[in-house]
């Protein structure tokens, strides 16, 4: 039967348990049926009894872990207050120390993570980065304090200081380093777009599922190819309107210019971009923008016509006038030439 010396030099038996190892002063020193366990470092696993699958490297390690499994925690007090949470990854000094139940959490950084406490599915790399999080999941975070003053959840960071002016809001993305973003729930931000020309590009669309993607204008995407013809003379019943967006969208009220989509709706549905419910959400501008072109075209083929009718009546008012003009001269050359009178002399 194994034994461990204690502090009193006293030996203890521990009960067999297949697949440990330890290395360190009481590294798995409660260990009673937990197998397949690593502990490398003064008190690693130390409180572990029950816990399965772990590795712990470095001193403190998983020290508090009681019957949590299949956790991995390298670093000085990594994953230091775990009891029986599980899945966790953690590489850093104090990352992840003051979890106790959260679950499937990675953490990579010295600090990373250091405030969760029953959190689980959030991904934190960088030093500090999600420090905060005490109880909000489903966090990810990848840069030097990325979101590393957020309590929020469903957040998403990418950049030295990403984030960093989201607090209590949730489902926000922030892209680009020093990018704090907003405390406004439902938002994104991308660095390095606004501001930057793109000459010769196409414009970027973004559809319900939220799909990002460009307009094709290419023959060989296309089928069914046809004339617009009368279709766009729905643009005639449009109603532009002035408006401004309610102060949750537009704290400043910045007047604006547009449709109304419901209104449009009415009049042609294929011009509405509608939300994952399928109410109005947006107009298709950029089909609005065909439209107006198709009648533009229309009227300027008229025109065209119309100046062409003129120019051949000019050509024959032309004619006329120098007919005109002609006869008179000879009137006038017959009006003006000598008259001879006969004599009988």
């Amino acid at each position: 039967m194994k034994t461990r010396l204690l502090a009193r030099e006293h030996f203890l038996p521990i009960p067999a348990a297949n697949g440990n190892t330890a290395s360190g002063a009481f590294a798995l020193f409660s260990n009673t049926t937990g197998a397949d366990n690593t502990a490398i470092g003064d008190v690693a696993l130390e409180a572990n009894t029950t816990g399965a699958s772990n590795i712990a490297i470095g001193v403190a390690a998983l020290a508090t872990n009681t019957s949590g499994s299949s956790n991995t925690a390298i670093g000085f007090d990594a994953l230091l207050s775990n009891t029986i949470g599980e899945f966790n990854t953690v590489i850093g000094w104090s990352a992840l120390n003051a979890n106790t139940i959260g679950s499937h959490n990675t953490a990579t950084g010295v600090g990373a993570l250091s405030s969760n406490v029953g959190a689980s599915f959030n991904t934190a790399n960088g030093n500090g980065a999600l420090m905060s999080v005490v109880a909000n999941n489903n966090n990810t975070a990848t840069g030097y304090l990325a979101l590393g003053n957020s309590t929020g959840s469903n957040n998403t960071a990418l950049g030295a200081f990403a984030g960093s002016n989201v607090i209590t809001a949730n489902n926000v993305i922030c892209i680009g380093a020093n990018l704090g973003g907003a405390d406004t729930s439902n938002t994104c931000f991308i660095g390095n777009i606004f501001g930057v020309t793109s000459s010769g590009g196409a414009a970027v669309f973004i559809n319900s599922a939220g799909q990002l993607g460009t307009a094709t204008s290419s023959r060989r995407f296309k089928e069914d190819i046809k004339p617009m013809n009368k279709a766009s003379e729905a643009l005639f019943a449009l109603e532009p309107v002035t408006f401004r967006y309610k102060k949750e969208i537009d704290s400043a009220g910045t007047s604006q210019f547009g449709l109304v989509a419901e209104q449009v709706e009415e009049i042609n549905p294929d011009l509405v971009v509608r939300d994952k419910n399928g109410k109005p959400y947006s107009v298709r501008y950029d089909q609005v923008n065909a439209m107006v072109l198709n009648e533009f075209l229309k009227e300027h083929r008229k025109t065209q016509k119309l100046e062409a009718t003129v120019a051949q009546q000019q050509k024959q008012i032309d004619a006329l006038t120098a007919g005109l003009q002609k006869v008179s001269a000879q009137l006038e050359a017959s009006r003006s030439a000598p008259q001879v009178a006969d004599s009988d002399y």
